[in-house]
């Protein structure tokens, strides 16, 4: 009995770290799409990177 529950206990370990990874990947997909989109709303208004402070950004967000 106790050797199945080390197995499980091992497998959920495992399935864990995949689900970690896949997390992760998820947030790095998002953190892309969401810097293409702003880059092309920028582009798309005709907005110069070199004028863009943060209260600037905060402002035109709203």
């Amino acid at each position: 009995m106790i050797g199945g529950i080390v197995m499980s206990q091992s497998n959920l370990e495992k399935q864990e770290a995949k689900l970690k990874a896949l997390n992760q990947k998820i947030k790095a997909e998002k953190n892309k799409i969401e810097q293409n989109l702003g880059k092309q709303i920028i582009k798309s208004v005709s907005l110069d990177y070199a004028n863009l402070s943060n209260d600037r950004i905060k402002l035109l967000a709203k």
